[in-house]
């Protein structure tokens, strides 16, 4: 606990010095990553709540002192998920991930920052394929290229005015297919579709500081 000049080491000797352990997960409603960072120590003495900015889902951890309960809302099934964990996995080490007891699918990781981003971009995969099955039930042309593809459009996305359209809207979603990856305004409709089966397809969205989605006319 802190007692003013200094972390002293909680019941069960964790020291609980500032150090940020990253909570991801994929909200169910609009489909986004949700990251957000929690103190080691914050997470000990109060669990945590993060919330999708959409404000329609959630997910909590809380700690009786000797075990964290988390509530998981399922980017996968849809559902909500409850799961336990000791505090040594939770708080130390590169992470850990929490399944879908649905689907097997991984649907909440918690630990360091790029461990987490890493296990969202593939949960993101996972969860725009199985949304996509009835348009295009093949396999990714390349799982590598799709999951390098997304990592940047997340990248893209997470600078000023990254990811626009011609309309003035900044809401979008995102629909994967096989070999490309669509991006619809949610106001107007219009769409962009970038490549995402060829080295050349990553090339080229790499090149690229901001996306304009074309927007309807008329």
């Amino acid at each position: 606990m802190y007692n003013g000049d200094k972390y002293e080491l909680l019941p069960g000797g964790y020291d609980m010095k500032e150090k940020m352990r990253t909570i991801g997960y994929l909200c169910p409603r609009c489909r986004k990553p949700v990251m957000q960072q929690r103190s080691r120590f914050a997470l000990a003495a109060s669990g945590a709540i993060v919330q999708c900015e959409c404000g329609k889902s959630e997910l909590q951890i809380d700690f009786d002192g000797e075990k964290f309960r988390i509530s998981v809302p399922c980017g996968v099934c849809g559902g909500e998920h409850l799961a336990e964990c000791g505090a040594d996995r939770l708080l130390d080490g590169e992470g850990i991930g929490l399944a879908c007891p649905e689907t097997s699918e991984l649907c909440c990781f918690i630990g360091e920052e790029y461990a987490v981003e890493r296990a969202l971009a593939q949960l993101q995969i996972t969860a725009e394929k199985q949304s996509a099955q009835g348009d295009a039930p093949e396999a990714f042309t390349d799982t590598v290229i799709m999951y390098e593809v997304l990592s940047e459009l997340k990248e893209i996305a997470a600078r000023p005015r990254g990811i626009t359209c011609a309309c003035g809207s900044e809401r979008y979603r995102m629909q994967v297919r096989p070999a490309a990856v669509d991006l619809i305004c949610e106001d107007c409709g219009a769409k962009l579709r970038i490549g995402a089966a060829t080295d050349e397809d990553l090339d080229r969205l790499c090149c690229r500081m901001t996306l304009q989605i074309p927007g309807k006319k008329g």
